[in-house]
Formats: C-alpha cells, structure tokens, sequence
C-alpha cells in the first residue's frame, strides 16, 4: 500500500505542477487536500511518510478517532455534510471546515469557538449545480448569507467550495468552475472575505482537478486517484 501511495503521490504532484505551469500559475499556490474518509489511519500514516500532510475527511466521529491516532502529525478538513449538533466536536478536531452552507450551522460553530477561546477558518460551500441531493447554498443566496455571517467573529470565510455535477468528460465541470470563481470574484470585489488578497477555492476531485485548476482552483480534493477504492463503510 505504501508504495502504491507513493506513486501516486508523485503522479498526482506532477500533474498539478504540468497544470498549472500550463495555464501560467505557480504550482505552490495549489494545496492537495487527500480524502481519506474511510480509509484507515495506517493509510494516512503511509501519506505522511511519503511528504502528505492535508487530509479530508466526510464523518465526525471516524475522523475523531484517527485525530486521536495520528495526533499533530497532520492536519484535516472537513468536507462533508456537517450537522449542527456535530460542530463543537468539529471545531475541535478540524484546521477548516469546508462545508458551512447556513447561517445556523455558522453561528453554532461561532458559539463553540467563542466557548473554546480559538478561531477557524471556514470555506462557504455552494451548490453550483442546484442540484437537491446536494448540500450547498445556491448561487442566487451567496451573498445574502455572507451578509448574514458578518457579524461571527471567530470564523475566519476564506473561500467557497463546491462539488459540481458528476460527467464523464470532466471539461463538462469547467462551466461549474468558471460559475464558482466568478461568485468568488464578485464577493472579493465587495470585501466578504476575511482576506480577500487570497481567496480559496476548493474545487476539483480525482475526475477533474486538473480542469479546476485550470479555472484557479487553490485546494483540490483527491482520495480515489491517491489510495485507490474506498473500502465498503
């Protein structure tokens, strides 16, 4: 397994850097952020060894569990469907949260990081596709909850987020990601962002990253192209 990560790690890396040499950005400004959900610790083990230190993960309680294994060896953001209820552990556990879509689950995780002394950093995520089996707010609603998210102090808005409707030909997703960084633009342009010198974008999985960078993706999501097939939950 070890050295099948390592491979694809250095695949994966080299295609980011082709990418993003192609259509003229520095490689450096690209994070890989390896979905491990529901593979097990001794994998991300593997990663760390092979220079993979951003993890992604979809499920609070399994992600608790291998934070506890794994310790301040790496750092992990969660990109799944966040309950509220869920957000103080999540506040505890997580270097960014990259699905907050709704004024309550922001204001809950505000509340338990007043109570906890600390601040996070967020991503908005979208729902660029509209699609109702997603979470996401719409394109339409973007800036209305930005608005409404001001006044929550110890939540840092870096960016947005999306997962665009599945294709077959990954150059289908390009509209999605041009849709996404136009948003993103818009925003920046009125101030919404808690440095708008330098917007994320989390956009891209293992079907099409190479496509989100090119529409200036800064995180990339990955798990299948990195550890292969995700074992039966």
């Amino acid at each position: 397994m070890k050295k099948m990560i390592d491979h694809n790690l250095q695949d994966i890396r080299k295609n980011i850097s082709t990418a993003a040499l192609q259509c003229g950005r520095d490689p450096a400004t690209i994070r890989l952020v390896a979905v491990s959900k529901k593979f097990p610790a001794s994998d991300i083990k593997k990663a760390i060894e092979a220079g993979q230190f951003l993890f992604g993960e979809s499920y609070i309680q399994e992600a608790a569990q291998k934070k506890t294994e794994i310790g301040d060896a790496a750092s992990f953001h969660f990109i799944g469907h966040l309950q509220s209820n869920k957000a103080k552990l999540a506040a505890q556990i997580f270097q960014m949260i990259e699905t907050v879509d709704r004024y309550k689950l922001a204001a809950t995780l505000d509340k338990e990081l007043k109570l906890q002394g600390k601040t996070l950093d967020v991503l908005i995520q979208v729902n660029i596709g509209q699609e109702p089996q997603k979470s996401g707010v719409l394109l339409q609603d973007a800036e209305e909850l930005f608005k409404q998210l001001i006044p929550l102090s110890n939540l840092k808005i870096r960016g947005l987020m999306t997962i665009p409707p599945y294709h077959d030909n990954p150059e289908h997703t390009r509209p999605h990601f041009q849709a996404l960084r136009m948003l993103a633009e818009e925003l920046k342009e009125k101030g919404y962002f808690f440095d708008n010198n330098h917007v994320e974008l989390s956009m891209g999985m293992s079907s099409d990253y190479t496509i989100a960078i090119e529409e200036g993706a800064t995180l990339i999501r990955i798990g299948t192209a990195l550890f292969g097939h995700r074992p039966t939950r």
